[in-house]
């Protein structure tokens, strides 16, 4: 063969060279060794403050719901640092909006931002739902 490159004379090397099963045994025995002394917990103490935002709209269509309390709310959790991702589910007259933060954010830090966040656009809220904080709804957290 004439025209073979740099990877070609290496792979030839290689395939023709006695020290390379020994290389690939050592390769998968150092593997192994790094799979038994790599510690690990049963069940590993990992923070994911997450937030649900329960808003009802009593009376209005999903459609509604949507483009009145979803999108604005959504814009606005997209602000607050620490916010890793924003789930929302709308149905007719009511909004579940689930905030999750980045793993080891502080949970009260992160409850304080979400409550200051939506408490200083609170002038923003249609007058016709009720409050994420009044009798009927509630700021519920969950951590997983």
């Amino acid at each position: 063969m004439t025209g073979m490159g740099v990877s070609g004379r290496i792979a030839k090397a290689f395939i023709q060279s006695k020290l390379t099963p020994l290389i690939v045994m050592a390769s998968l025995l150092l593997g192994l060794f790094a799979v038994i002394v790599t510690p690990r917990e049963e069940e590993p103490q990992i923070v994911v403050p997450m937030v649900d935002v329960f808003v009802n709209y009593p009376g209005a269509s999903a459609k509604e719901v949507e483009e009145r309390v979803t999108y604005p709310m959504e814009k606005l959790l997209w602000e607050i640092k620490g916010v890793e991702y924003v789930y929302s589910i709308v149905k007719p007259g009511f909004n579940l909006t689930i905030v999750r933060f980045y793993v080891g954010e502080n949970m009260e830090d992160s409850l304080v931002k979400l409550h200051n966040k939506l408490m200083s656009h609170y002038d923003w809220i249609p007058r016709a739902f009720l409050s994420p904080w009044s009798n009927r709804n509630q700021l519920t957290t969950s951590l997983s």
